[in-house]
């Protein structure tokens, strides 16, 4: 779609989600010269890059938005974090998913906006060649399948105006904007409370090592405390309701466990070349310490509570989600049965778990209180090498002489000569 193509229809107002950034001044600046009215709309989703979201709200004015409208998404981001958490959703090398998750939830907390203001047109800045554009299209559409979806990045009039960043830059000096982006910058930064993604700029250059990254959530670990620190976390039915015994809600769980691992290096620089749902590769250097140590805990009670059948549907379930969730399938059937799924194991997982943090690795370290902490843990001494449980030795002769059954029939067919 382009943007006379709105004209053609009568359409005068159009509103969009904006970061404050070089993309989001061009375009507001670039819709205005248009003949559009355009409101920008900035969701709070705690962004560690940003100090003052207030500052964003002057910068789109300035770059003649007719308002800038502030929204609050801190605690829907959360409660979408927690699943992430509870899913282990990591797409490829470990990647949380934190901006990918981010996108619906901006999406969500946008549209009863656009709608109240009568405003029928909503507009992104994601480039042609990236997952987001296919994410804020795909909770649009099935949010709101009567809004329309306008991409500057995919009218050929605004690239060929816009071919890169350079160009942006000089239009935005040109016209005096406010801008915040320099030509300077090495590399871009996509944030909020669950995790940064750096990429672009020197990155997509894989001869170059990461390491210039200025990490923002924390420090390399190698600039991380000799000195190891130990954190308890305490769960009650799949959720995060104590560290180090202090009673937390869900949200400042995520921000203690940032402060608490980022310091520590856990969860920085994460490297992945991963696959974009466009289908070519990018290279991205993320920062997730909190979900990272949450997550982690997570996973080392489930290791207590899961029976080989329910991890083998666990893992399934995991990364279904973590691609549904890249590709922008949040809102989808498939999304939403599959979380269903992942309920019916969180509401067991129980207990506290305690951890040795140190330079960037969380190491498992005791449980809480001793076993007794975790309900439906399903570890017991039937395994030990002493003469404890009710697993009797002698019994697996059976089990084995009906395992062999098979086993020699193939090795009777298939010999290794």
């Amino acid at each position: 779609m382009k943007w006379n193509d709105l004209r053609d229809k009568g359409i005068k107002s159009i509103g969009g989600a904006v970061s404050g950034g070089l993309d989001s001044c061009t375009v507001t600046h670039w819709l205005n010269d248009k003949g559009f009215s355009v409101t920008c709309y900035t969701v709070d989703l705690d962004q560690p890059d940003e100090i003052e979201l207030v500052d964003i709200k002057k910068r789109m004015v300035g770059c003649k938005a007719v308002d800038a409208v502030l929204v609050s998404g801190t605690k829907a981001l959360a409660e979408a974090g927690l699943r992430v958490v509870q899913a282990q959703a990591r797409y490829e090398g470990g990647y949380w998913n934190t901006t990918a998750i981010a996108r619906p939830i901006t999406v969500e907390s946008i549209l009863p906006h656009l709608k109240e203001a009568g405003i029928p047109v909503f507009f992104h800045g994601c480039t042609g060649r990236g997952n987001d554009q296919v994410r804020f299209q795909l909770a649009s559409n099935m949010l709101d399948p009567e809004i329309e979806v306008y991409a500057p990045w995919r009218d050929t009039d605004f690239i060929n105006e816009f071919p890169g960043r350079k160009e942006m830059i000089e239009y935005c000096n040109k016209n005096n904007l406010p801008l915040k982006a320099s030509s300077e910058a090495r590399y871009s930064t996509d944030a909020n409370f669950l995790g940064l993604t750096h990429e672009a700029g020197d990155l997509e250059d894989v001869s170059i090592p990461p390491f210039f990254v200025e990490p923002v959530m924390g420090v390399w670990p190698w600039d991380a405390p000799d000195v190891s620190e130990f954190v308890t976390i305490k769960w009650d039915r799949g959720i995060p309701i104590e560290i180090n015994g202090i009673k937390v809600g869900l949200l400042d769980a995520f921000k203690q466990a940032n402060k608490i691992a980022g310091r520590h290096g856990v969860g920085i620089g994460t490297h992945v070349i991963e696959n974009r749902f466009v289908g070519i590769k990018s290279r991205g250097i993320y920062e997730s310490p909190g979900i990272e140590l949450i997550g982690k805990s997570y996973e080392y009670l489930l290791q207590f509570i899961l029976d080989r059948r329910a991890r083998n549907l666990f893992e399934s379930l995991s990364r279904y989600l973590s691609e549904q969730i890249y590709q922008g399938y949040w809102f989808d059937l498939g999304s939403l049965s599959a979380m269903k799924s992942i309920n019916n194991i969180s509401q067991y997982v129980t207990g506290s778990v305690t951890m040795r943090l140190h330079k960037g690795t969380v190491l498992f370290s005791e449980v809480g209180e001793q076993l007794s902490s975790i309900p439906y843990s399903l570890y017991t001494d039937d395994s030990s090498m002493e003469n404890l449980g009710d697993y009797d030795h002698s019994d697996a002769e059976g089990f084995l002489k009906i395992l062999g059954v098979s086993a020699k029939n193939y090795g009777k067919k298939h010999p290794r000569n």
